[in-house]
C-alpha cells in the first residue's frame, strides 16, 4: 500500500502559497485582496511589510517621512548600505516588489497626522502601527475610529515590546489606554511645535532586531486573524499582549473602555463626492453643501488651520497650513525679526476672503473627509474623485 504522504505530495500541486493553504482556516484569495496600510517604516515596519510580502497581501501602503539612516542598518532587514539618504518607504515599497511580485506596494513620504486622507483609511482593511510617537499613534487612532477601520499598534524597547489591537466602534481605543504621563508628553510636543524639528525631536530608543521581529509577528498574526474574521478566531482586540525578552515572560493586558473617551467619533454615513481637493475651490463647496443641507450650512476641518501670521510691527503674511505643521520660522517677522502672532480657523462660514483656494491649498489632504452642518445636523463628504490618484498602480 502506498504511503499516505507520497499520494498527498504527488496529487498535491504546489504553488508559492501551498504550505499556507493547508491551515484548516486559511483562505489566500482574501489576502490576495486585501490592502493593508503600514505606518512607520522603521525596524517594526521593516519586519511587518516583509511578512506582508512574504504572505502575499495583494496592496500595501507604507507612510513613512524619514530617510535611511547609517542606525537603521542593525534593525531593519530591507535596507542596505546603499540605501542610506533615500526614503524609508520608497525603498520598503521596493524591496516588497522585489520579494514577491504578485504585492503591489507604494510608498507614501508624508507625515500620518496630516498628510494621509480619511478616505484613504476608509479604503483599508487593516492599519497597522511601528511608531515611536503617541501623537502619531493617536492620530491613527482617531482616523481609524473615524471610518470604522481596525487597526494594530506596536512597539519595542530594548528586549521588551508589545503588540495590541484596537477594533472600532467596540473596545478600548489607544487613548482610553492613555495615562496622564502620555498625555503630558504628546502636550509638550505640541507646545514645541514652533521649534526647529531638531528642538522637538525626542531620545532615540534603543532597540534590537530580535524584538521587533516577534512583535511584528503578533501584529501580522493578529491581522491574519481580523481578515479571517468568520471564522471566530480569538483576537487581542481591545487587549496588549507584553513581550519580556530578557525572561520571555509574556502575558495579556485588557483594557477598559472609557464611555467618554473623545475618540469614539465614528462617521455614520460618508457621502462620496466626485471632488479633488486640488480641482474644486472653497467656495464651490461650500455652495454644493448649502444646495443640500440649506442655506445656513458651514463646513467643518477635524484639524486647525492657521491662515495668517501678524506682527505688531505692522508686517504680515499669508500661511494657510494645519497648526500642528507650523515651525518658528513662519512665525519669525522678515522685517524685525520678532515673534508673530497668527489666526486660525477649523470652519468655513462663508464670508472668508481666500473661499478661492482649494481645499489643498489650505491644508486639506487628498481623499479626505469633511463636514457639513447646519446646527447639530451634519453629513460627511469625501473627496472622492482623489482616489484614483492616491491608488494609482495599486
Amino acid at each position: 500500500m502506498e504511503n499516505s504522504f507520497e499520494l498527498l505530495s504527488t496529487d498535491f500541486e504546489e504553488d508559492r502559497y501551498s504550505r499556507l493553504r493547508l491551515i484548516p482556516w486559511w483562505e489566500q484569495e482574501r489576502l490576495s485582496k486585501a490592502a493593508i496600510m503600514v505606518v512607520g517604516a522603521g525596524a517594526i515596519g521593516n519586519e511587518l511589510i516583509k511578512d506582508l510580502a512574504l504572505l502575499g497581501i495583494g496592496r500595501i501602503l507604507i507612510i513613512d517621512m524619514d530617510r535611511i539612516e547609517s542606525t537603521n542598518l542593525t534593525r531593519s532587514v530591507l535596507y542596505r548600505a546603499k540605501d542610506v539618504g533615500r526614503y524609508k518607504a520608497e525603498v520598503a515599497a521596493e524591496r516588497a516588489r522585489e520579494m514577491n511580485p504578485d504585492v503591489k506596494a507604494k510608498a507614501f513620504n508624508a507625515n500620518i497626522i496630516d498628510d494621509v486622507g480619511l478616505g484613504v483609511f476608509r479604503r483599508m482593511d487593516v492599519v497597522l502601527g511601528g511608531l515611536d510617537n503617541r501623537e502619531a499613534r493617536l492620530a491613527i487612532n482617531q482616523a481609524c475610529y473615524k471610518v470604522n477601520r481596525p487597526w494594530i499598534d506596536g512597539a519595542i524597547e530594548v528586549l521588551n515590546g508589545f503588540a495590541r489591537v484596537f477594533t472600532p466602534p467596540n473596545g478600548a481605543c489607544y487613548e482610553c489606554t492613555m495615562t496622564e504621563t502620555d498625555w503630558r508628553l504628546i502636550n509638550k510636543r505640541k507646545s514645541c511645535a514652533l521649534l526647529t524639528q531638531e528642538q522637538m525631536a525626542e531620545g532615540k530608543i534603543p532597540t534590537t532586531p530580535t524584538s521587533s521581529a516577534i512583535i511584528a509577528g503578533v501584529q501580522v498574526q493578529e491581522m491574519l486573524k481580523l481578515l479571517h474574521g468568520d471564522r471566530e478566531l480569538p483576537t487581542l482586540s481591545g487587549k496588549c499582549y507584553v513581550f519580556n525578552g530578557l525572561t520571555h515572560d509574556s502575558y495579556v493586558v485588557e483594557y477598559q473602555r472609557k464611555p467618554d473617551c473623545m475618540s469614539h467619533d465614528t462617521y455614520e454615513s460618508i457621502i462620496e463626492k466626485p471632488w479633488s481637493v486640488k480641482g474644486i475651490t472653497l467656495e464651490a463647496v461650500l455652495t454644493e453643501l448649502r444646495s443640500e443641507l440649506g442655506e445656513k450650512a458651514v463646513l467643518d476641518f477635524d484639524r486647525e488651520i492657521a491662515t495668517t501670521a501678524r506682527c505688531s510691527c505692522g508686517e504680515s503674511r499669508e500661511l494657510f497650513t494645519p497648526v500642528h505643521k507650523m515651525n518658528g520660522t513662519m512665525l519669525t517677522c522678515p522685517k524685525c525679526n520678532a515673534r508673530m502672532s497668527f489666526d486660525s480657523i477649523h470652519s468655513l462660514r462663508g464670508d472668508e476672503d481666500f473661499l478661492h483656494k482649494t481645499p489643498y491649498e489650505i491644508g486639506i489632504p487628498p481623499l479626505h473627509i469633511v463636514i457639513g452642518r447646519v446646527g447639530m445636523n451634519a453629513a460627511c463628504y469625501e473627496f472622492s474623485a482623489d482616489a484614483m490618484e492616491i491608488f494609482e498602480n495599486l
